[in-house]
Parts: C-alpha cells; structure tokens; sequence
C-alpha cells in the first residue's frame, strides 16, 4: 500500500492474475496456425486480454459504479475466454492438459474478480 492506502494497479492481485491468464492465453494463441488464428484464435486471445484491460479500466476510475461497470465487463470477458478454450479444446486444437490448466486459472480469476466486485460495492456502503 501507498499513502492513503492505495495499491497500485500491478500489485493488485485479481488483476496480477488475470495477466498470468493473459501470458498463459498467448501460449495457446502460438500454437495456432495462421488458419486457426484467424477464425478462433483472434476472438480468443481478445476476450483474454480483454478480462485484464477491463480490471484496468475500471480501477482507473473514480466513482465506484463506473469501476464496477467495468469489472462486470471484466467477467463477461472471461466467461467469453473460456467459451473460446472450450472450443480450442473440443475442435482439437489445444490438448486436455492446456484446456484445464486454462481453465483452472479462469476460475481462480473469477473467484476473485467477484470478491472484488463485492468490495467495491460494500467500500460505498463505509463512506
């Protein structure tokens, strides 16, 4: 923490892990080829990075519901990202091993983006 209590954003921990996620969607967006990237691969690693840059955002903001309008966004890119494994996964395009391991840092990230969604809301409630 800093003065006043501020934390800046890369030691934020839902957003360090969401970048993990990020790093860990480019792996699988290598793998790809040009054919692969084009029609999956590029909705794919979008979504991912998505999820981080929404965080992002929304802890740029100032007014509590403005930052929570953008880690609700943050969610809906995760969910997105974890549409695009399935099909990575299910087309055979990335193997079981990836997809879990994808899919495990995915949940983790959105067990915490919702706990940090609720403390943003309750920080208004103390104010």
């Amino acid at each position: 923490m800093l003065n006043g209590g501020y934390i800046k954003l890369g030691k934020l921990f839902v957003y360090k892990i969401s970048i993990e996620l990020c790093d860990m969607g480019w792996k699988i967006y290598e793998l790809l080829d040009w054919k692969d990237r084009k029609i999956l691969g590029d909705q794919f690693i979008r979504a991912v990075d998505s999820n981080a840059a929404n965080i992002a955002e929304g802890y740029g903001r100032y007014h509590y519901l403005d930052r929570i309008k953008f880690y609700y966004n943050a969610r809906a890119s995760l969910l997105e990202s974890k549409h695009w494994t399935l099909l990575l996964y299910k087309r055979k395009k990335i193997d079981e091993e990836r997809y879990n391991e994808f899919l495990k840092l995915a949940e983790q990230v959105s067990f915490e983006l919702n706990k940090f969604i609720k403390t943003s809301y309750n920080s208004k409630k103390t104010v």
